[in-house]
């Protein structure tokens, strides 16, 4: 059996590898490194697939969510909701443009954020509401636009963790997740299931204002070269990720539908054990394209089976250890710990288990079989 890793780049690598080198060969000889013709042909392919008027390139995740938030024009003090289970960037980009993060709990079966806390929340401050579509999982957008709609509140999506997602909406209408709301924002780090060799970002719109608006942000506020219209930061996608991204655009079906096998499979094999709680899909079976494969271990030591699997050379993750509001850099003393019971409850029991698209059947039993060994001992 092949050595276990939470995220097997190398092994993607290898079934790519030659049409990357042709890739990078092409940007070599146009000597087009930041922009130029490889990122504008990664644009476009994504904009194909996303079926979204305009897709932004940027130069990492973290910067998509905050170059969205300056498009909309919020100022100092606005409000902003978001979901307290989750990675740290999404608030700190609220912070650092002295907005107002408001965090609000989250769904104890799709990790993602609550409709109704959300609207519970909205107070004549609040500008904008940030779901993440957590560890894959499509959000419940259909009520959070409706929620926006009605208290005319911006919608911006985090969709880092679950590109390549759809959304099934009640009418039978579907789109990419990161389509739905005034703009998507996501990533390209290395272990996302679209991943660059490095960093990347992007932001997709349908929007042609904030899509124009977004273009000139990324660099320096310029649309002409040295005439600064707005203000506007560092952030564009390099020609060499852009040849990965779009060498790798075109299997990103066949990841995520190797993610969802291998997800099948770990749940067939875990679930029922009066310890574990396996991770549900909300909606089709496309909505999730599993990022992540979270459990919850409940009435049992989590942090031993930590422990004990990476003992037997088995990485595993907690995402995440630590509620936002419990954050050193994010606490605010008006709010009380106790307006988040399932978020102070997920981050006791939830394990990731490796999960990657060159995942092998050997790999998942032994994983599950570990799991096991060690919940009944």
């Amino acid at each position: 059996m092949k050595k276990i890793q939470m995220v097997d780049l190398k092994g993607q690598y290898e079934f790519i590898k030659d049409e990357v080198a042709t890739a990078f060969d092409q940007v070599m000889e146009q000597t087009a490194f930041i922009n130029g013709p490889m990122v504008a042909a990664f644009q476009k392919d994504l904009e194909r697939y996303l079926a979204v008027k305009h897709v932004i390139p940027c130069a990492n995740g973290t910067d998509a969510l905050q170059l969205a938030l300056m498009a909309l024009g919020l100022q100092p003090g606005d409000e902003v909701i978001t979901a307290d289970f989750t990675f740290a960037a999404t608030v700190e980009v609220i912070a650092l443009l002295q907005l107002k993060p408001v965090l609000v709990d989250v769904d104890p079966v799709s990790f993602n954020i609550l409709p109704a806390a959300v609207e519970q929340a909205i107070t004549s401050k609040t500008k904008a509401i940030i779901p993440v579509h957590l560890f894959g999982q499509s959000a419940e957008m259909e009520q959070l636009l409706d929620i926006a709609a009605r208290h005319q509140l911006f919608l911006v999506e985090d969709t880092a963790q679950a590109i390549g997602a759809n959304y099934t909406f009640s009418s039978g209408k579907v789109a990419k997740a990161g389509t739905l709301g005034h703009i998507g924002a996501t990533s390209f780090f290395p272990s996302k299931n679209l991943g660059a060799y490095g960093d990347g970002g992007a932001l997709f719109t349908n929007d042609d204002t904030l899509a124009h608006r977004l273009r000139g942000m990324v660099n320096h506020g310029m649309y002409e070269r040295y005439y600064h219209d707005v203000v506007g930061v560092n952030s564009r996608l390099d020609a060499l990720q852009a040849a990965v991204l779009k060498v790798k655009l075109q299997y990103l079906d066949f990841y995520n539908e190797r993610r969802k096998e291998a997800a099948l499979r770990y749940t067939r094999l875990l679930q029922g054990h009066p310890n574990i709680i396996t991770p549900k899909v909300i909606g089709a079976c496309d909505s999730h394209v599993f990022h992540q494969y979270t459990l919850r271990i409940v009435n049992h030591d989590r942090e031993g089976l930590v422990e004990y699997l990476n003992v037997h050379d088995i990485p595993c993750g907690v995402y995440y250890p630590v509620p936002l509001h419990a954050q050193k850099a994010y606490i605010d003393p008006e709010v009380d710990s106790e307006q988040f019971p399932i978020t102070n409850q997920l981050v006791k029991e939830v394990i990731s288990l490796p999960m990657h698209s060159e995942l092998e059947l050997e790999q998942i039993n032994y994983i599950a079989e570990k799991v096991l060994a060690y919940l009944n001992a």
